[in-house]
């Protein structure tokens, strides 16, 4: 299946994550991976999209907070069509704002999920993306409100052009470290456990988006982060203005960006449009 192009969307069996999948059967031009921890709602979901819709949608799971589940993905889709075309890092968690849970077990759990998590993928998915392919990690709008609740030190540091992955590990560390001594605000933190981890998310694609021009720069891959904006969901709750769908246009317009396009790349997107980091 050499010739058949793939999309992979993680997170994909409901919200944003299922609506990337849904454009992504009308508009892209091959196959369409859904791909959700759980088999049973990952399938349920693939065959809501078959029955209710019209669409084919496939289905693989992933968890990826599991290196192995992320492996096993990874070397099927490199034995089945010789690597990856578009690659969708959607899947993430949030606390609600009235949890109970101590702030220092939210920093713990959030950053696990969107930003170690999506670095692990990335890792282990991006040296199989295909020339000309698109990579796309859902960022958020509140990793520019919580860049600013920084410190000035901390900003500086995540606005810079030659940060590395190790240095940004190393400071996501820190955060949490500091959000369980409860001293994270003393330490130039925000108090947004999934804002900080979302700054993450921004940051490790502008470094990733660097690498691919060092390493690969012929090859026309664009990297992005984007911001759905406030949607819809069992995540953002009922009060958001946006619906899934809506929300999912920005990550599909960068997973469809055509092949000739040499920009955005390593950039944050809002409805389609660059973001000043």
């Amino acid at each position: 299946m050499a010739g058949v192009k793939v999309a992979v969307v993680t997170g994909g069996n409901k919200g944003i994550g299922l609506a990337i999948v849904r454009a992504l059967c009308k508009q892209f031009k091959g196959d369409v991976y859904l791909t959700a921890r759980d088999p049973k709602l990952g399938e349920e979901a693939v065959r809501a999209l078959k029955e209710k819709e019209g669409l084919s949608p496939l289905f693989h799971q992933l968890d990826i907070n599991n290196l192995q589940s992320i492996r096993t993905l990874g070397s099927f889709l490199k034995e089945k069509y010789g690597g990856i075309d578009v690659l969708i890092n959607n899947a993430g968690i949030a606390f609600k704002g009235a949890d109970p849970t101590p702030f220092g077990t939210q920093a713990d759990v959030t950053l696990k999920t969107n930003f170690f998590a999506t670095r692990d993928i990335c890792n282990e998915l991006l040296p199989q993306i295909k020339p000309h392919g698109r990579v796309v990690n859902v960022s958020s709008m509140l990793s520019s409100s919580a860049l600013k609740g920084c410190s000035p030190e901390l900003q500086k540091v995540f606005r810079s052009d030659t940060i590395t992955e190790e240095e940004l590990v190393t400071l996501m560390e820190k955060f949490v470290e500091d959000a369980k001594k409860g001293v994270h605000q003393k330490e130039g933190w925000p108090n947004t456990a999934y804002g900080v981890s979302k700054v993450g998310v921004t940051v490790i694609s502008r470094i990733q988006a660097r690498e691919l021009n060092e390493k690969r720069k012929n090859d026309g891959i664009l990297l992005n982060a984007c911001c759905p904006g406030w949607v819809k969901t069992d995540m953002a709750g009922p009060k958001a203005p946006k619906s899934p769908d809506e929300g999912a246009e920005t990550p599909v317009y960068l997973a469809l960006l055509p092949s000739n396009a040499d920009s955005p790349h390593g950039e944050l997107v809002s409805e389609k449009k660059v973001v000043p980091w």
